[in-house]
This record gives C-alpha cells, sequence and structure tokens, in this order.
C-alpha cells in the first residue's frame, strides 16, 4: 500500500526526490531499530504477543502516511510506520520459525510466498483504486481494517511462548540487566554473524533487481516503460509462484543444497539478463534470478531461529535486520558503481553476493546433536 502510494503522497507532500530519498533511509532506519527493539521482547513473552501487537499498530499507522501534507508530518508518520513494520517481520518470522518446529517440515518458503501474494494483491488494489479514482485515504482505512481483522481471526491460532525452552543460566549475585547483556551465552556467535552475512548478501541480490531490473530493460534496449514493468513483474511473479514449491525441494535436498543451487541459478539468470541481445532474453534472465532466489532467504530465517532456544528472537532480529541492511544497500551500491561504468556492470554486484552465499550455504546445516535444529529430515542435511 505505501510503496504504490508513493507518487500519490509525494505530490500531495511536495517533497523532492531528493528529500523522499532521506524519508526513505529514515524509513528503512526505523524498521532496523524495531527489529532490534521486538527481539528481547519476543525472548521474553514469546513471538505471539509481538506479531498481534505489531500487525494491529501496522494496520493503524499505514494510514499516516497517506494523511500527510506535508515533509515533516511524512518523516514522523514514516518513522512509526517503518518501526512497526521492521517488529513485525521479526514477530512473524520467529512465530513462522516455531510454526515449522511443530509442524515437523519445511514450510518457511510457504510463508514466504504468501507474503509475496500480498504485495501483489496489494499493488493490484492500489492500481484498480487509483484508475477508480476511489481516493487514497478510503483505500487505505479500508485495508488497515481488513488487516485488524486477519489479527483478530488469526491471533488466537497463533503459538504461545514454548516454556520448556531453557532458559540462561542464572548466577548467585548476577542481575537480570546483566544477565540480559549476555543473552549470546551458548550461541555460536561466528555461525550467527555468517548468517546475518549470507542473509546480507542475499538480500543485496534481491533488492538490485526491486529497484533496477525496469530500469535495466528501459536503458539498456531503449524500450519502453511498460517494457520495462514486465522484467520487474516477471521477476516478482517468478519469486511468488516459486517460493510454494521450495518447501518440497528442502525436503528432499536440504537448506544447503536449496542455497547453492538457488544462488547458482540466480547467478545464471542474471548473467542471462547482463548479456541479453534483447529485451525479451533480458525479461527470462530476470524471471530466472527470482526463481533462483525465491527459496534462499527463508533457508537462513529458519537456521537463525533454530540457532539458539532460549534467545531465538534476539538471533532472528540481528539476521532479519542486517538482511534489510542488504536490501538497502543493494540499490545503492548498484548505482555508484553503474553512474561510474554502466548499469549492466553495476548488476554484477549480484553475482557477486549470489556467489559468496554459495560458498559459505552450509552455515544452514544444523550441527549434529544440536537441539535447536529440531526439524525433519532433510532440513538438517
Amino acid at each position: 500500500m505505501w510503496v504504490a502510494h508513493i507518487p500519490v503522497i509525494t505530490e500531495r507532500t511536495g517533497v523532492s526526490h531528493d528529500q523522499l530519498g532521506g524519508l526513505l533511509l529514515l524509513l528503512g532506519a526505523s524498521a532496523f531499530v524495531g527489529m532490534q527493539v521486538c527481539g528481547p521482547l519476543i525472548d521474553r513473552w514469546g513471538s505471539r504477543p509481538s506479531t498481534v501487537v505489531a500487525a494491529v499498530v501496522l494496520s493503524v499507522v499505514i494510514l499516516a502516511p497517506v494523511s500527510a501534507v506535508n515533509g515533516a508530518t511524512l518523516a514522523v508518520a514514516l518513522a512509526g510506520f517503518g518501526f512497526a513494520n521492521g517488529a513485525l517481520d521479526v514477530s512473524m518470522n520467529a512465530q513462522a520459525v516455531q510454526v515449522e518446529r511443530r509442524y515437523g517440515r519445511p514450510i518457511m518458503s510457504s510463508f514466504h510466498g504468501f507474503f509475496s501474494v500480498g504485495s501483489l494483491i496489494g499493488s493490484g488494489v492500489v492500481a484498480a483504486t487509483l484508475w477508480l479514482d476511489a481516493g487514497v485515504l478510503v483505500t487505505v482505512a479500508a485495508a488497515g481494517a481488513v488487516g485488524l481483522v486477519v489479527v483478530a481471526c488469526a491471533a488466537p491460532g497463533l503459538l504461545p511462548r514454548e516454556h520448556h525452552e531453557p532458559e540462561p543460566v542464572r548466577h548467585a549475585g548476577v542481575s537480570d540487566d546483566a544477565d540480559r547483556r549476555r543473552w549470546w551465552t551458548g550461541v555460536d556467535l561466528r555461525r550467527l554473524a555468517l548468517l546475518a552475512a549470507v542473509a546480507f548478501a542475499l538480500m543485496l541480490a534481491e533488492g538490485t533487481a526491486y529497484d533496477w531490473s525496469a530500469l535495466h530493460v528501459v536503458e539498456t534496449f531503449d524500450t519502453r516503460d511498460s517494457i520495462g514493468a514486465i522484467a520487474f513483474g516477471a521477476f516478482s511473479a517468478a519469486m511468488t509462484v516459486s517460493r510454494f514449491g521450495v518447501d518440497g525441494v528442502a525436503s528432499r535436498v536440504g537448506p544447503v543444497a536449496v542455497i547453492r543451487w538457488g544462488a547458482l541459478i540466480g547467478m545464471t539468470g542474471m548473467l542471462l539478463a547482463i548479456l541479453a541481445p534483447s529485451a525479451g532474453w533480458a525479461i527470462a534472465g530476470w524471471t530466472v534470478f527470482g526463481v533462483g532466489l525465491a527459496g534462499l532467504i527463508p533457508q537462513i530465517f529458519t537456521a537463525a531461529g533454530n540457532l539458539t532456544t532460549a534467545s531465538s528472537g534476539r538471533a532472528i532480529s540481528v539476521v532479519v535486520g542486517c538482511g534489510y541492511l542488504g536490501m538497502l544497500a543493494g540499490p545503492a551500491v548498484v548505482g555508484f558503481i553503474s553512474s561510474r561504468s554502466s548499469l549492466s556492470v553495476g548488476l554484477i554486484v549480484a553475482i557477486a553476493a549470489l556467489v559468496f552465499a554459495a560458498a559459505a550455504a552450509g552455515v544452514v546445516r544444523a550441527p549434529a546433536g544440536d537441539s535447536g535444529g529440531r526439524r525433519s529430515g532433510g532440513m538438517t542435511h
């Protein structure tokens, strides 16, 4: 709803492109803060209450950006919107890890598939209501109301905190604050850092498609904007559809193979897009790129959630947060390089990121005897 309404909101508030860039950074920064604040709350009270609260707040605060009348009010609105969005991102992934653990087989990628479906539906609804001139505030208010209804229906079925999970060991004379500062006790910090780095790389690669796929086709082949839009649409559709098939593959071959082969497919798609002789072949490349990336991030988030039972919320917040930073950094890095050479050269950054992810894929393999990796069959292979 927010992204599809950006042109309308910028016109209403009178912000320039430069100001919009700064506001988008503010949005990203507040989302990152929301993620890090939410992690400890999940560990203390579980992901169910934080998911419900964040979803309710997000359903309400989405009205703020479309109600802004100038740059200052838009900045305040986006700060609150970003915080709620970041908190929900961590909370719902933590809940998904818990559900997947209870379910006994891989389903994380399907959760992300429904997230993608929501994005497609939201953008489609905005396109339709703008065409019908239904009114931005009415559209977003209706979407927020739907969000509140969904939360009310889903909340009773969310899983409570797993009280059987071990808590951090407390020692005599150690305060609660000191104990919380040592939340990482028992956590493999090197593995956590590597998971965060892989998440950064994968979402950096994904971010290049969001910001540059359409422009790449338009500029490289001097074609119409509508053709460029097809490139991004093909990428998004391929990623959405593929996510619903990745869980079955992960059950058979395991998450390590999913990341390695997915990264290889993604690299092939990007090379095809860069070396394409025509716009049609470039669109095909972006489509293959979407297929390759579809199931990679879900494997990383699941591994982060199972890295530790006592502090899974904070582990997920670190990994999701670093991934989000990669999503923000990717387009900027590509833009910096392309301004000094060409956009095709800049897109090589995505290939480098996928090479790193493929090389580090073993990080999602649960150590032998690790109770945190309580998943079925191939998920730990």
